[in-house]
């Protein structure tokens, strides 16, 4: 089981700061982390979820692997799991 959170960094609503939530097996495996951790499916994001800043240490207090916004999206890139946006 591999699910990253990268730091809190991200300005979003109700003025707090918010995680990229991932995995770079499987979207079963981060789906179910999310369910785990209490994150609504409305908070998923073509590849990730969004998660607000007051959950992240219970995120890795779980079990996901902290690392920088660099490497989650470097890992997220290498695992195959990268859905980016369609061109309009």
């Amino acid at each position: 089981m591999t699910v990253l959170i990268d730091p809190p960094l991200w300005p979003g609503p109700r003025g707090l700061l918010w995680s990229h939530l991932v995995s770079d097996t499987s979207l079963e495996e981060l789906h179910a982390f999310a369910v785990l951790l209490g994150v609504p499916p409305r908070a998923f994001d073509r590849d990730h979820y969004d998660v607000p800043e007051t959950i992240h240490a219970q995120a890795v207090a779980l079990g996901a692997e902290a690392v920088t916004s660099r490497e989650l999206l470097s890992r997220l890139i290498a695992s195959g799991l990268r859905r980016r946006r369609a061109r309009r």
